[in-house]
C-alpha cells in the first residue's frame, strides 16, 4: 500500500516539476521520463497480478522509448540550431 502511494506521489510531484520549470528543454524531458517511470511503475503494481495483460507494459515500453528519441531528437537539433536549449533564446523572426 505505501509503495502505491509512493508511485503516485512520483507522478505528481513529476507533473508539478514539468509544470513549473519551462526555460530548459533539457529539464523538461527529465520530467517527462520521470512521470513516465512512475506511471510504469504504477501500472507495473496494478498489472502485476493480471498475468494476461502483461504485453501491456511492454507496449507502454515502446511508447516512452519512442518519447524519449523523439525529444532528444528534437533537444539536439535545436542546440545545432539555436546554439542552446533554452526557450527564450527562440525567436520566430529568426527562422
Amino acid at each position: 500500500m505505501m509503495v502505491k502511494f509512493l508511485f503516485y506521489l512520483m507522478f505528481l510531484l513529476g507533473i508539478f516539476k514539468f509544470l513549473s520549470i519551462r526555460n530548459h528543454l533539457l529539464m523538461i524531458l527529465l520530467c517527462m521520463e520521470f512521470i513516465m517511470l512512475s506511471l510504469f511503475m504504477i501500472f507495473f503494481f496494478n498489472l502485476g497480478f493480471i498475468f494476461s495483460e502483461a504485453y501491456i507494459l511492454g507496449v507502454f515500453m515502446v511508447f516512452m522509448v519512442c518519447e524519449g528519441v523523439i525529444g532528444l531528437s528534437f533537444l539536439v537539433s535545436m542546440i545545432r540550431v539555436y546554439g542552446n536549449d533554452y526557450f527564450q533564446s527562440m525567436s520566430i523572426l529568426s527562422c
